[in-house]
């Protein structure tokens, strides 16, 4: 019991299967977890307890029973608090003149319930998915930001309270906080996973994404949530893949270096990627310097004019209604994307798919690309929640990225390493990264 807080997802989704775990000893052993440490990290904005342990017992009803849902049976879930759950409220990270009292699961929500996940309640988001910290802490140093906007699922997974949780990223909002939190962040192309039923910030940005403990948790969850949804107008219906089976006998990679995006990161955190692509190398992956589309020129910019606008057109009325409410960065950022005109969110758009169609070939030709998650570990501090700089071009082109840990700085935060592909390839991205897992064997937990 004292241990089982720390299995990943999928290894308790086999031992459930296994009947060689509870689903309600699995929980109770998250929520003790959650006792011990949620007065110090502030994760938790609604911890659904009891609901959560009756769903449980009907869990283990049916795991004696021979009888499974899906590939989640039994495993709890954390929910970003910009995702609805039938009966719970979502806050979006503000006061109650921005809530809403959903009656439906959101898209990606309905189908982990129906995967048999259990879904233990809502954790913090930074407000409306923007750049206003939370009080959410760090779990490896509660001086140090977790990151954001998915503060509370980076926090969540990192300090062990929940296997799994489901985050966005319009910019940088799922791979900044896994990095900073020890954990793994996984986003997939841009309409792979249904937006349905979450509060959009940039609805050509945003991701459904999610922090978890492992490669394999991730391709578990993309199995479970990807798909068409045809009441998602950016969802796309391309074809499936079989991800569990992609992580089965991965090969070592070809792996593309992006040097300029390295050089750019703080010196030990460059020293400690350029060690890693070392190991790598020397485990057999194929290694060598990828170039850097021209087109990445002004597309940070491109990015936050896209994300300005929409955000504008998205909080229009309620922003008309309640502007004195709104936290200083989601309102300036409102108030800008009013003067944008609509030629510059057009030239925006433009400038992203040229990027996305340049990256997206040079992507083709790797299994993965490398480059930072973030400059470095986790800043002291919970005035900010870091620089998303590194995680925006993958977040504007809409290509799969995801973020490994790597090893502890001197100081005990953990350091990360990015990994991107070309659009639709996330089956080929995830076997690199599962690969690179293995080699890489980062194994440590919060002292916590």
């Amino acid at each position: 019991m004292a241990d089982l807080h720390d299995v990943t997802a999928a290894e308790a989704a086999r031992r459930i299967r296994a009947g060689a775990l509870s689903p309600s000893n699995l929980l109770a052993s998250c929520l003790k977890r959650i006792d011990a440490v949620e007065p110090v990290l502030k994760v938790w904005v609604h911890l659904d307890r009891d609901a959560a342990s009756r769903v449980a017992v009907q869990r283990d009803i049916e795991a004696r029973e021979g009888r499974f849902m899906g590939p989640l049976h039994g495993v709890p879930v954390a929910l970003k608090d910009i995702y609805d759950a039938a009966g719970l409220v979502t806050t979006s990270g503000v006061g109650p003149w921005g809530h809403r009292r959903p009656t439906v699961d959101a898209a990606s929500v309905a189908r982990l319930r129906a995967a048999g996940a259990v879904i233990l309640g809502k954790v913090t988001t930074t407000p409306f998915a923007l750049r206003d910290p939370t009080a959410t802490c760090n779990p490896w140093n509660p001086g140090h930001t977790p990151g954001g906007s998915s503060s509370g699922s980076g926090a969540a997974v990192g300090s062990r309270m929940v296997p799994l949780a489901l985050g966005t990223q319009t910019v940088g909002s799922v791979l900044r906080p896994a990095a900073y939190c020890g954990a793994v962040g996984f986003k997939p192309t841009h309409g792979r996973i249904s937006a349905v039923g979450v509060t959009p910030l940039a609805w050509s940005l945003d991701h459904v994404g999610v922090l978890c403990r492992s490669v394999e948790d991730a391709a578990l969850a993309l199995t479970v949530m990807a798909g068409h949804d045809p009441a998602d107008p950016l969802s796309a219906a391309m074809p499936v893949e079989d991800y569990l089976a992609a992580l089965a006998a991965p090969a070592a990679p070809r792996i593309g270096v992006l040097r300029p995006l390295i050089e750019r990161a703080e010196p030990a955190n460059a020293a400690h990627i350029d060690a890693i692509l070392e190991t790598l190398r020397a485990a057999g992956a194929q290694v060598e310097e990828a170039p850097l589309a021209a087109s990445f020129e002004g597309l940070h910019g491109a990015g936050d004019t896209v994300s300005r606008a929409e955000a504008a057109a998205f909080h229009r009325d309620l922003y008309a209604r309640h502007s004195a409410e709104y936290p200083k960065h989601i309102g300036e950022a409102v108030k800008a994307g009013h003067r944008i005109a609509a030629v510059d969110y057009i030239a925006a758009q433009t400038h992203r798919r040229v990027f996305r169609g340049d990256m997206g070939a040079v992507a083709a030709r790797y299994d993965a690309l490398v480059s930072p998650t973030a400059a470095g570990p986790a800043p002291k501090g919970l005035e900010s929640t870091g620089d998303p700089y590194y995680c925006a071009p993958w977040s504007f082109a809409g290509m799969p990225s995801i973020s490994l840990p790597t090893g502890l700085a001197p100081h005990g935060l953990p350091f990360a390493v990015q990994l991107s592909g070309a659009p639709w390839c996330e089956a080929r991205l995830l076997a690199a990264a599962a690969w690179c897992e293995r080699v890489i064997g980062f194994n440590e937990t919060p002292r916590a």
